[in-house]
């Protein structure tokens, strides 16, 4: 899981770096928005919780998620939001899942497309590369060690990486709520909680031409603004992900 999380990483670091960008809180928009079609109430839906949770890190406005949770419900009427994962292979063979929020797929598509091919990557069919990931819950604590660990893996968790003074939390889909809300009661400080997808094997990258290639796809995808979320199972590293 290490590329898995080193990508994470990089990608909230550049998600604080453009947070007041129109276009980082229109994916942002875009996330509670989908998550709002199951129910606009955040108490009883708990991904829209999420999505809300991860906006207000970012410092998009109320008004902004309320807005965002009236179009995902139907109150706004037009278009509707829909989810789509786009799957394909980057520079090294590398597998990338791209997961998208869109109520246009004809401008999504051609956009997803051309990113993989300019950078030396290709789409693939639907089903050719997800096989490769799983789907799980995902959690960030400002802190290590065998007591977070044990808190974790009491409160159902399934594994533990220490990574940069952080622990990463991995639960099973339907267990991210009840062991978020367990971390929090301990008063662990949580950063980050998600769905998200993690690589079952690593696609080990040495060649710093190839690392770059791949890198450059990476941000060329999270830089379209239907793209809410990006995968991938590369190990790269730390000298080669600059």
């Amino acid at each position: 899981m290490s590329g898995h999380s080193k990508w994470s990483t990089i990608k909230r670091q550049k998600g604080a770096k453009d947070a007041a960008r129109s276009a980082e809180f229109t994916k942002l928009g875009n996330a509670i928005a989908i998550a709002a079609r199951s129910g606009s109430d955040p108490d009883l839906n708990f991904n829209l919780r999420l999505a809300i949770d991860r906006a207000k890190t970012s410092n998009m406005p109320n008004a902004n998620i309320q807005r965002s949770v009236d179009r995902g419900s139907g109150k706004l009427g037009g278009e509707q939001i829909q989810e789509v994962l786009y799957e394909g292979y980057g520079p090294g063979g590398v597998a990338i899942l791209v997961e998208t929020a869109t109520d246009n797929i004809n401008r999504t598509f051609p956009d997803i497309r051309l990113a993989f091919s300019k950078h030396g990557g290709h789409l693939a069919e639907k089903g050719a590369v997800a096989f490769q990931f799983d789907h799980v819950g995902m959690l960030r604590v400002n802190s290590t060690g065998d007591e977070v660990l044990l808190q974790a893996l009491d409160a159902g968790a399934n594994d533990v990486v220490e990574e940069d003074g952080e622990s990463i939390i991995y639960t099973e889909l339907n267990d991210l709520a009840k062991v978020r809300d367990a971390l929090r009661a301990s008063n662990l400080d949580i950063t980050e909680a998600e769905l998200t997808y993690t690589p079952n094997n690593a696609v080990e990258i040495s060649d710093p031409s190839t690392a770059g290639k791949i890198m450059r796809l990476m941000e060329a995808l999270e830089d379209i603004e239907d793209v809410v979320n990006t995968h991938v199972n590369f190990d790269i590293p730390d000298e080669l992900m600059l």
